[in-house]
């Protein structure tokens, strides 16, 4: 943060200072307690488990300031800031810095992709502008005040993630950062436990547009059928994007071939080719609204375009190890990105050897977890997969979606990781194609690193 004092913060929560110099400038905000600096102020926030103002003695020992809602005295020269609730706090100062910063936002939401979505619009922005985005994965509550708080006067366009994990969460982020552009991804069942449908679930990743301004600009994925609903009942410049013939921003004529991806763009007045040294059609869509963002804009599409080609996502990545080629999307699971990397491991030209999907549970899902993995299974019998291997309890179902509809794949259920991570060193071949997917809790990168440790 830029020019904030302590008496501002005061002012801008409703707190009181209950002791240290109202003047001392803060440029950041610490939630641990074992980190900060001198112009840091600590924000004890009060978790399921621990409430961590038992900490703020340890605290103050680093950083400048702290805030609390359980002590009404203090003494010290470092200023104690007293509020009646601490997150609340420092969203109120994020909130009040994002508008002291007069540049435009893109917020990007969804089920799956926001963070390569996110990612990918920085970088065709960033073939024109300087851009600030969010910081790793601090897309919550506490994470988006954390985020913007690191925001500076030399940045040009902030592109920021935004998630949610129950209900109003996102209205309350997006009214917190005032988007002028909106990104919504996908529908799909990620927190389905506690929003109990897919309808709920697009109802809040829609609040987005809580926060856009009356000249606000939305972008939403053509191909999702939650999504394409909203066609001509907003009341903002709605634009779509995706592989369908009436998408605003278009693509076809993908091909995945050598760890990249080929496709030719589509807009009114532009046809541009890309060669993605990304895998998969979901690349394809994030590219996509990345260069639709570009051209809303009015960004160099051909420029924008050049940058995206030099993108490399920090998920599902193409390995050459010596035991075989590995697609290591282990990071993290639902059905949708399931069946995404599914896609590329049967679709990626030029492989010579077995197509093998190496795959775990998908956690989180609610009460329908054991249809979502049949689904998944049902889907690899339609592609060309040669062999599935898996291991988890719900991991089941999902080879009995795969057998109940073509039985001539080889499949097998591993007790657990340890066992299939022996099967598969002494198991594939260096032409095979292996993907590893499942939940980051199922640990399949774990099996990952052995692999790629094979001699």
């Amino acid at each position: 943060m830029e020019n904030i004092t302590i008496k501002d913060i005061v002012n801008i929560t409703g707190g009181r200072l209950l002791c240290g110099d109202e003047n001392k400038v803060i440029k950041e905000f610490s939630i641990d307690s074992r980190s900060g600096n001198e112009d840091s102020i600590f924000v004890p926030i009060i978790g399921e488990r621990v409430d961590a103002h038992r900490f703020i003695d340890g605290a103050l020992t680093i950083n400048g300031a702290t805030f609390t809602q359980e002590h009404d005295e203090a003494e010290g020269n470092k200023p104690w800031i007293r509020v009646e609730d601490t997150l609340e706090a420092m969203q109120k100062v994020g909130t009040y810095y994002r508008n002291q910063m007069n540049l435009p936002v893109v917020a990007v939401t969804g089920s799956v992709g926001k963070t390569t979505t996110r990612e990918m619009i920085a970088t065709a922005l960033g073939a024109g502008l300087q851009v600030f985005q969010t910081l790793g994965n601090q897309n919550s509550q506490i994470g988006v005040p954390l985020t913007l708080s690191h925001i500076t006067k030399d940045d040009q366009v902030a592109v920021l993630e935004i998630g949610m994990s129950e209900r109003g969460q996102i209205e309350k982020l997006t009214t917190m950062i005032r988007p002028n552009i909106g990104v919504v991804t996908v529908i799909g069942v990620s927190h389905i436990a506690q929003l109990k449908s897919q309808e709920n679930i697009c109802l809040e990743k829609m609040d987005i547009v809580k926060g856009l301004p009356e000249d606000g600009k939305l972008f939403l994925n053509g191909d999702d059928e939650f999504l394409k609903k909203y066609r001509g009942q907003l009341p903002f410049d709605t634009y779509f994007y995706g592989l369908s013939e009436d998408c605003d921003y278009r693509g076809d004529n993908i091909t995945t071939k050598n760890g990249g991806t080929s496709f030719d763009f589509h807009c009114e007045g532009c046809d541009l080719h890309l060669d993605l040294e990304v895998m998969g059609e979901h690349y394809v869509r994030n590219a996509l609204v990345a260069l639709g963002t570009a051209h809303q804009m009015n960004l160099d599409l051909a420029a924008a375009a050049k940058a995206l080609e030099h993108f490399h996502g920090q998920r599902q990545k193409l390995i050459h190890a010596k035991a075989c080629r590995l697609i290591d999307d282990t990071y993290n699971a639902s059905p949708d990105s399931m069946r995404a990397s599914l896609r590329v491991l049967a679709t990626m030209d030029g492989i010579q050897g077995r197509r093998i999907a190496v795959l775990a549970d998908m956690l989180e899902l609610g009460e329908q977890e054991k249809a979502y993995h049949y689904e998944v299974g049902h889907f690899i019998a339609g592609i060309s997969v040669d062999e599935v291997y898996v291991y988890g309890d719900l991991s089941k179902e999902l080879l009995r979606g795969v057998t109940e509809h073509n039985d001539q794949i080889k499949v097998k259920h591993f007790e657990d990781r340890e066992s299939l991570t022996a099967f598969l060193l002494d198991y594939v071949e260096k032409e095979d194609l292996v993907l590893l997917k499942g939940s980051n809790g199922m640990k399949l990168k774990e099996v990952s690193l052995a692999i790629q440790e094979k001699e």
